[in-house]
């Protein structure tokens, strides 16, 4: 329902039209009206009596409250009259104290305001109530129209009609007031003189006194005039008819006498009447300049007031902010003293840090002593194990005979299983590393079998030769052979999961670099060492050398911790100079690689070695590339002996190099990529469960099986589309094909990378 507010006053006429053009504007809506209402106040100044307009001053107190209670019961009567008028609208009324200091037309804005009125219709009269005069009437009404908040709409009503408010209107209404009022002083300029104004009005109300005492003195005469020419109206009846006309004609010359007075009596009365318009024209232009003072002087006391509280609230605002800032001031000071005494006590930690940092520096001083000791006694025990381990391997290998195989001989029914058939998903797809190759599980561990071919009977040979070489050769950085197979005429060596050396140097396929990074200058320096290593047991052999005759980097594989280790050994067992020297060109070429991330010639320019080294292994110890680079001209000198220069120079310079990088990097000196990064995901601190069984990578997406072990998804899912119903791990039937997600298996392996 829709609330309109109707501002209305005691004249019933007035009210009564202004609700009737209401309820006809909104006949089509449901509405509630609300009456506001402001009594007659004029009462509270003035009272009416039969001897005129008395000030209510001179008026008892007794009869002033008789007036307030008879002008109440008259309110309450039009009220009522006017909520039976609005017969079946809901009405309400609210009335509206007028007092001086806040005007109605300002209570009015402040009702719309705390009523939230949206459609206020506004009598004139209403706004008259307060201001008796039309211009303040009409200066209210304006006021209301320009301070009301904008979502309430006002309808200005005057008997019954509706009045269009402009403030182009208001200001072509107060031109014309100007106007007019200009017109009077010049009309009256001539009748005064140029003097002030308390002094004409003066003049001027002795005027207006004289102008009623001529009135009240000719309204006498007349009244004389007419008795006494009423007199002379009355003829005797016995007087003859001379006499009669004689009378007659006095009587005649007696009323043109009376005539020619009153005519004078007339003119007189009319300049009289002249004047008396004057003088109510000079009493309004002195109520319409005392009207105009007034109002200037309640725009400059609001003007005034307006300044003052200005004035009070900046002085407030001063007072506050001069609060604030001593407050501030008291915290700064409390905090300069808290400083101080922070700053004194920070010194005096100082000092103490001072001395316990030396007295750290003399500890960490003896520690690198002691470190370095430690690191002298490691090195000596290490080349110990080495040449005991050396040793070892070298009487092995004098021991060969010709009959002996010291490894385990599966059966063609293991191989198929190990492989799925020498499927081709399994089939090692290393750049170097051939095509007949596949990887395999025997016993839980990771296998790589190597197939040749039965039907070429040289082929067969060198298997067995190959099957008879590796079983007695063993050395760290040598491919070890697990077992072989006659039926399927292949060898089961160790799996290395980081393939070839070639790969890791010139791959440039996407999918090995997103599972390995480039490796690292100390992790190239170890190579080199394994290398030479395992070239210098093969040379030492006893009593025939052996010779690999095609060293190079993709006869070169790595392990998950990046350790090398020489496949593909040549076959014949006799003492040949020519290929051992090959060897030692070789190994000089590859550490020419090794440097330089590129190809390399046997016959290469070992100076732009250092001059183009591979950035992406990290900052090279200057020192030491160029001693390795030493090292690779003399491999790659065609006038060196071949087991001199290998025992005695060879593997010694390697080592030593070797062992001045170890040093480089446990003191920290030169940053090192890090080996086992984010890429690699082959590491010494990766648990065995975090590999998937069939790919032995580390699991993306590990689901569980019916056997109760987790592999990749994709893994399994292409051993199940391949018809298996066996376990990969046990052999076993597997009693359903569902795959459950390992959600906790997989949120330990994405910490296990998150932490690297």
């Amino acid at each position: 329902m829709e609330q309109v507010c109707v501002a209305i006053g005691t004249e019933g006429l007035d009210g009564f039209s202004t609700l009737q053009w209401a309820l006809r504007r909104w006949a089509d809506h449901r509405i509630r009206i609300l009456i506001l209402h402001a009594p007659n106040s004029s009462y509270k100044h003035y009272v009416y009596t039969p001897f005129g307009k008395l000030r209510s001053t001179s008026v008892s107190e007794d009869k002033l409250k008789l007036l307030d209670k008879t002008e109440e019961a008259k309110t309450d009567t039009i009220l009522a009259q006017y909520i039976a008028f609005c017969g079946k609208v809901e009405a309400e009324v609210m009335k509206m104290e007028i007092h001086d200091e806040q005007p109605l037309h300002k209570q009015i804005v402040e009702a719309i305001s705390n009523l939230g009125i949206s459609k206020l219709v506004l009598s004139l009269a209403f706004i008259k109530a307060s201001s008796p005069k039309s211009l303040g009437a009409i200066s209210g009404t304006f006021y209301v129209l320009r301070n009301k908040p904008r979502l309430c709409e006002l309808f200005v009503i005057c008997q019954g009609q509706r009045i269009i408010l402009r403030d182009e209107e208001e200001d072509g209404k107060g031109a014309m007031l100007g106007g007019r009022s200009h017109s009077v002083k010049n009309r009256f300029k001539s009748m005064f003189t140029e003097t002030s104004a308390p002094a004409r009005w003066e003049n001027c109300r002795d005027e207006m006194q004289q102008y009623a005492d001529e009135l009240l003195s000719l309204h006498q005469v007349e009244g004389e005039m007419d008795v006494a020419y009423s007199t002379h109206l009355s003829i005797p009846q016995n007087m003859d008819a001379a006499a009669r006309i004689e009378v007659l004609k006095r009587t005649m010359r007696d009323a043109q006498g009376a005539i020619q007075m009153n005519r004078k009596t007339a003119n007189i009365a009319k300049v009289r009447r002249e004047k008396a318009q004057r003088a109510i024209i000079l009493c309004n232009a002195r109520a319409e300049e005392l009207q105009t003072c007034i109002q200037t002087e309640i725009v400059k006391r609001v003007e005034i007031n307006k300044t003052l509280d200005s004035t009070r609230e900046e002085i407030l605002e001063l007072a506050s902010e001069l609060h604030e800032k001593r407050s501030k001031l008291d915290s700064n000071v409390e905090l300069q003293k808290e400083f101080s005494l922070k700053l004194h006590q920070s010194s005096s930690a100082r000092a103490g840090a001072d001395l316990q940092l030396e007295k750290a520096v003399e500890a960490r001083a003896d520690m690198v002593t002691e470190i370095e000791e430690l690191r002298k006694q490691k090195d000596v025990l290490q080349r110990r194990v080495e040449f005991c381990i050396e040793k070892d391997a070298i009487a092995k290998v004098s021991r060969l005979n010709g009959s002996g195989f010291g490894f385990r001989e599966f059966s063609a029914a293991e191989i198929i299983a190990a492989t799925e058939d020498f499927s081709e998903r399994l089939r090692v797809k290393s750049v170097c590393r051939g095509k007949n190759v596949y990887r395999g599980r025997i016993n839980q561990i990771t296998v790589a079998v190597k197939l040749h071919d039965p039907a070429d009977e040289r082929s067969l040979e060198d298997f067995t030769n190959k099957v008879k070489l590796h079983s007695q050769v063993q050395h760290p950085n040598i491919l070890s052979m697990i077992g072989f197979c006659s039926q399927q005429s292949c060898i089961v060596y160790e799996y290395m999961h980081n393939g070839t050396l070639h790969d890791a140097l010139f791959s440039t396929g996407r999918s090995w670099k997103r599972k390995h990074q480039p490796l690292a200058w100390h992790a190239r320096v170890r190579i080199a060492a394994e290398i030479c290593s395992a070239i210098g047991f093969l040379h030492k052999v006893k009593p025939n050398p052996i010779a690999h005759g095609n060293l190079k980097p993709s006869k070169i594989l790595l392990d998950r911790f990046d350790v090398a280790k020489i496949y593909g050994l040549n076959c014949p067992w006799s003492y040949n100079k020519p290929d051992i020297t090959l060897d030692i060109q070789a190994f000089g070429n590859l550490v020419l690689q090794l440097l330089t991330g590129n190809y390399w010639s046997i016959i290469g320019d070992t100076a732009a070695a250092i001059e183009n080294l591979d950035r992406t292994a990290g900052e090279w110890p200057m020192d030491l590339a160029i001693e390795l680079s030493n090292i690779a001209t003399k491999c790659l000198s065609k006038n060196c002996v071949a087991e001199e220069f290998i025992t005695t120079m060879l593997v010694t310079d390697m080592n030593d190099v070797k062992r001045r990088a170890d040093q480089l990097v446990g003191n920290s000196e030169l940053s090192v990529p890090d080996e086992k990064a984010a890429g690699a995901e082959d590491s010494c601190n990766v648990s065995e469960a975090f590999f998937c069984p069939i790919y032995r990578e580390v699991m993306q997406n590990p689901h569980l099986a019916a056997d109760g072990f987790s592999y990749e998804l994709e893994a399994i899912g292409e051993w199940l589309k391949t018809g298996h119903d066996t376990s990969p791990m046990t052999n076993l039937k597997l009693t359903h094909r569902l795959l459950v997600p390992n959600h906790t298996l997989r949120s330990l392996i994405e910490d296990w990378r998150n932490k690297r």
